[in-house]
């Protein structure tokens, strides 16, 4: 490694996450000014891709920094400044509006682009990359949710009886997207030493992402937006399952402790 001090690795960590999640949103920005792609399918891809190339540089950071996870999470965290400062009119730039909203309106900023930043600032905090749930809430949010909303424009004829704005293929995309990405990451993670790869694993981000599927084709998802239901579900569930599936890392042989549950979800796995 270019130096054993691990602040200053994580500093440079940081830089390169920041550079690599600027430059797929510069790309997309590009994209939407261009009107290359429809302004709805534009900003789903962001919502994808934004995430999922963030979580990939985490094995970047050293395991010796307790700042890793806020180094880390500093390029997000400048970019909940920014979406704020432009989703309230003190900063133009149409290419983040374009790229980032469903109608063009850039008061659209206020809430599902900067819930999705702040959930996926605070997973990082949180929990960390030693933590299923991390995976779990980024995997839901980024690949499941968006997968749903573009599954469901295109194939979506066949409505959901309780809820007539979502369908089966929405939901169905949601879950399989989900599932896929978080087996994945937990394979990518694992060779790291980060998570446990098994099939109990596997099953528990499974019964995870079938619950944040569920929760996102509710109505209330649409009152408070699904950028807030995902996470929370992504959480509340994901603690209890992977506690039970022996992957939570609290490191207590009581599995019928609510409160070593509680102490998992919110204080993470580090």
């Amino acid at each position: 490694m270019w130096t054993q001090n691990p602040l200053l690795r994580d500093a440079g960590a940081a830089v390169l996450t920041g550079g690599a999640a600027m430059a797929v949103l510069r790309f997309w920005e590009q994209v939407g000014n261009r009107a290359l792609l429809d302004q709805k399918l534009c900003r789903k891809l962001v919502h994808i891709s934004v995430g999922l190339v963030y979580f990939l540089m985490w094995p970047l950071f050293s395991a010796d920094d307790a700042y890793a996870p806020f180094l880390a999470s500093l390029a997000i965290a400048l970019n909940i400044v920014r979406v704020t400062l432009i989703g309230l009119g003190v900063v133009k730039d149409d290419g983040v509006v374009n790229s980032m909203t469903r109608h063009g309106d850039y008061r659209e900023l206020l809430r599902g682009p900067l819930y999705y930043a702040c959930a996926i600032t605070l997973t990082t905090v949180i929990f960390w990359r030693n933590s299923p749930i991390s995976i779990a809430v980024i995997c839901n949010l980024c690949a499941g949710d968006g997968a749903a909303d573009i599954a469901g424009r295109r194939l979506g004829n066949i409505k959901l009886p309780y809820n007539p704005s979502k369908s089966y293929a929405g939901t169905i995309a949601m879950f399989f997207s989900g599932f896929i990405a978080s087996i994945l990451y937990m394979c990518y993670f694992h060779l790291f030493g980060f998570v446990e790869e098994s099939c109990s694993m596997a099953a528990a981000f499974g019964v995870t992402s079938l619950a944040a599927a569920i929760v996102e084709s509710f109505p209330v998802s649409m009152r408070l937006d699904d950028n807030l239901t995902v996470p929370i579900t992504s959480v509340l569930v994901g603690g209890l399952v992977f506690y039970y599936a022996g992957g939570g890392g609290t490191g207590n042989g009581d599995r019928s402790s609510i409160s070593a549950v509680a102490a998992m979800v919110f204080a993470g796995s580090r």
